[in-house]
Order: structure tokens, then C-alpha cells, then sequence
């Protein structure tokens, strides 16, 4: 009972189809003047569904300059184990790794691999394409919105959200459960953190040492969403700018970011794209237990309309829409890859 009223007094937990409840209405609004409900396609025309839905995750690392990002390589459903083995040797890639569906969906099957037997676990489990890359070396994360109109060559950043790891610190007595229990937040993620740690819920931790257990910032995971948007200034849009510009056809969209400080990133050194997101991309610093739900609808409004906009140029630029047919089969398909994964 403490767990469902924390999660009725808390808007961020509330399903998102409820969240959104206004925001269709201004997206059916869009959809008539577009006269295309699929008008996302156009809003990042490099990209598949502009980002909104199907689209590949190594496909789009493909379009980042290499030095942006962590060694990443794509595996097919199915994969013997021996030549992923050969792939991660041949691509450098190190223990400990991470492994992720190719077409992902809100952090669900994202999992930390410490050993070959965890990839294997992994590789006989999953039933999907997955992409495995490097864990990247820095500590904290970052999401960046980014948007830019067709014609214009320089971008700005709409909001940054700052990410809290699910990070327990031991007292020397308590159970990695029993300090789990004592934040809501992380009691919400318990009978996921069961089936992944199992009897390692039982262990005590020492006292003052830190136990991140889940190393990838993600909403429905745990991680607290922080609004940094007071981050923003003109030296941070120009570095993050001059990545974007890179990428082609990237209009609109959140960077997820490591990296080791909050000034590094400015100058543009020691930080590394996590995953680029497009069309779907939510203005996550919505999520800070600080924001009404009256300011998260004003973002949200604020944000499809830009895509919105943004899409209609691409358009006029000739991006084709997306016709209905071939929208609802990729819509239908997205369905099915999303109940694949969030049985995984």
C-alpha cells in the first residue's frame, strides 16, 4: 500500500497514456494540418520514422562520427556464442560490456554483462537483434534536447535533464534489500533487481560503499531525473551544436551523455554519447519531482511542436510522410517488438 499511494502522489510513475491524455489532442490537431498522422517521418529523414518507432540503434551510431560514441557492434537473433565472442575480440570490446535490443524500448532489456556467461545467458535468452559496445568510463549522465529548423545552422538546447543512478551506500548491517526498502523509488525496482541479482540481495554491504545497481540512467529503472537546464549556455550549444551538425539529417531530438564533469562537457572533452533518440524523444527533465504536471504538459506541447515544425519544412524540402498503410504496419510491428522485450 505505501508503494501504490507513492506512486499515486507522484505523477512520474502515472502511465504515460494517462500523462499524455492532452497532448493527443494537439498531436490529432497536427496530424489534420499535416494530413499525415505518421508527420514524425520527416522530422529526421536519415533516420527510420524519423526515431518515433522500428528504428535501429546501431543504424543510427552509423550516422555519429565514431569518436562520439563507444564501440558498438550489432548481433543478430540467434547468434552462435562463439562468433559473438570473435566479434567483441576483433572489435576490442571489453568486460564489462552492456547489451541492449537494437530497436530498444524505455531501458527494457539494457543489461550490465561482467562475464562470457553473461553473454551467454543473454545471447540464448534474447529474441531480438541486440547491439554490445564498451561501458563507458565516466561517472555521471546527462539527457540534451536538441532542435533545429532545417534552415538554420546553428541549433539550441531546449533542456537537459541531470540522472541519479540507483546507488545504495552500506551501514555494515543491512541487507542490500533492506537498503533498497528504504527508498520508494528503489523498492519500485525490487522484484526487477530480484530476478537480475537473486541471492546478491542478501549480502551486506560495508559500511560508506557505494553499490550502483543499475549503471545506466533510465527513468523506468529507477534512476531520479534531475531538470539541469540551468546547465545550458552559450559555449555548451556550441559544442553540442557542433556534434549535432555532424550527423546527418539529425534535426530533432535527446543525446543521452556521460561524462566526467559538467565543464568538460562545455569544452567538449571526456564525455560519450550513450544513444541518440529522435522523434520519440521525451523532454525528460519533465520527470524532476520539482515539476507540476501542468509543466510537464507545457514541455510536451512545446516539444511536438517543434517537431511538428520542424517536419512540415523537411517536408516542403521533399522528406516524404509516412503513408497510413505502411505507418500502422510499422506500428504493428512495433508492438510485437515491444511485448518481445518487455518479457525479455
Amino acid at each position: 500500500m505505501k508503494l501504490f499511494f507513492h506512486k499515486i502522489t507522484h505523477w512520474e510513475y502515472w502511465p504515460f497514456q494517462i500523462v499524455y491524455i492532452p497532448i493527443y489532442f494537439l498531436w490529432s490537431y497536427y496530424s489534420i494540418k499535416a494530413k499525415s498522422i505518421f508527420f514524425f517521418n520527416a522530422s529526421n529523414p536519415t533516420i527510420k520514422n524519423g526515431g518515433f518507432m522500428m528504428e535501429s540503434k546501431k543504424e543510427i551510431y552509423n550516422l555519429i562520427p565514431q569518436h562520439y560514441y563507444p564501440k558498438t557492434e550489432l548481433i543478430k537473433e540467434g547468434t552462435a556464442l562463439e562468433e559473438i565472442l570473435n566479434t567483441i575480440q576483433v572489435s576490442k570490446i571489453k568486460y564489462p560490456l552492456i547489451a541492449k535490443p537494437d530497436i530498444g524500448l524505455r531501458g527494457s532489456g539494457v543489461k550490465k554483462i561482467n562475464t562470457v556467461q553473461d553473454l551467454k545467458e543473454y545471447a540464448e535468452k534474447a529474441n531480438f537483434d541486440y547491439v554490445v559496445q564498451d561501458l563507458i568510463p565516466f561517472d555521471n549522465e546527462v539527457g540534451i534536447f536538441y532542435v533545429r529548423y532545417p534552415h538554420e545552422k546553428v541549433g539550441r538546447i531546449t533542456g537537459i535533464v541531470s540522472k541519479e543512478f540507483l546507488i545504495i551506500t552500506g551501514n555494515g548491517f543491512s541487507t542490500v534489500e533492506e537498503l533498497i526498502k528504504e527508498n520508494p523509488r528503489y523498492e519500485l525496482q525490487l522484484k526487477v533487481l530480484k530476478q537480475e541479482y537473486g541471492r546478491k540481495l542478501l549480502d551486506i554491504l560495508p559500511k560508506g560503499e557505494k553499490l550502483n545497481l543499475v549503471p545506466y540512467g533510465n527513468h523506468a529503472r529507477g534512476a531520479k531525473f534531475i531538470d539541469g537546464s540551468h546547465w545550458i549556455t552559450p559555449k555548451l550549444t556550441e559544442t553540442i551544436n557542433e556534434m549535432c551538425l555532424q550527423i546527418p539529417g539529425f534535426y530533432f531530438g535527446r543525446l543521452d551523455v556521460m561524462y566526467r564533469t559538467i565543464e568538460e562537457l562545455e569544452q567538449g572533452i571526456h564525455f560519450s554519447v550513450v544513444e541518440l533518440n529522435g522523434a520519440a524523444s521525451e523532454p525528460t527533465h519533465i520527470y524532476d519531482p520539482k515539476h507540476s504536471l501542468l509543466f510537464a504538459w507545457k514541455e510536451l506541447a512545446r516539444h511536438i511542436t517543434y517537431m511538428y515544425e520542424i517536419s512540415v519544412a523537411n517536408h516542403k524540402n521533399g522528406a516524404p510522410y509516412l503513408l497510413h498503410k505502411d505507418g500502422m504496419k510499422e506500428y504493428r510491428m512495433h508492438l510485437e517488438q515491444s511485448n518481445r522485450i518487455v518479457n525479455f
